[in-house]
């Protein structure tokens, strides 16, 4: 078997792979497509940034999740506005109110720990490239990561 590197990836797999985790995120929808189209575009350019080409399936489909939840985001802003506090979840669909309920989690963290969560899984920054914008080590921005992560899956579970 021949090792893949990225300029040999089936670009076909990979474009498949992105739309079925931006389904997962955002459903069938033209923004699953769109984001989808994003994490392609993501992956093929910084496809030499992969640290595993012979299996670029769980760095893809990280890229295309993340996108998913950037157009999540941004569609939660454009729908609800400033409104996001008062809405009645009884009014939407489970998977809604889950993400509403994430993205209060999220605004509540303290300032530091939420730029820290939003520039990893919003803006795509690797831990390196937050250690060097926070002025802090790489172990401590994995070590924070970890902790905010276990933080707001408590939190969500006692919600």
């Amino acid at each position: 078997m021949t090792q893949r590197t990225p300029s040999n990836w089936d670009w076909a797999d990979v474009r498949a792979l992105c739309l079925r985790e931006t389904r997962r995120v955002l459903g069938t929808s033209s923004a699953a497509d769109d984001a989808a189209q994003e994490a392609t575009i993501r992956a093929w350019r910084h496809r030499r940034r992969c640290r595993t080409p012979a299996r670029p399936g769980p760095w893809i489909a990280t890229i295309a999740r993340r996108e998913a939840f950037r157009a999540l985001s941004t569609r939660r802003d454009q729908s609800l506005g400033d409104d996001v506090e008062t809405a009645d979840p009884r009014q939407h669909d489970t998977e809604f109110v889950d993400k509403l309920d994430l993205w209060r989690a999220v605004r509540a963290l303290d300032g530091p720990d939420r730029r820290l969560l939003l520039g990893h899984y919003w803006q795509d920054l690797s831990n390196s490239e937050l250690a060097l914008e926070l002025g802090i080590a790489e172990s401590t921005v994995r070590v924070r990561l970890h902790r905010l992560r276990r933080q707001l899956r408590h939190t969500l579970v006692e919600e």
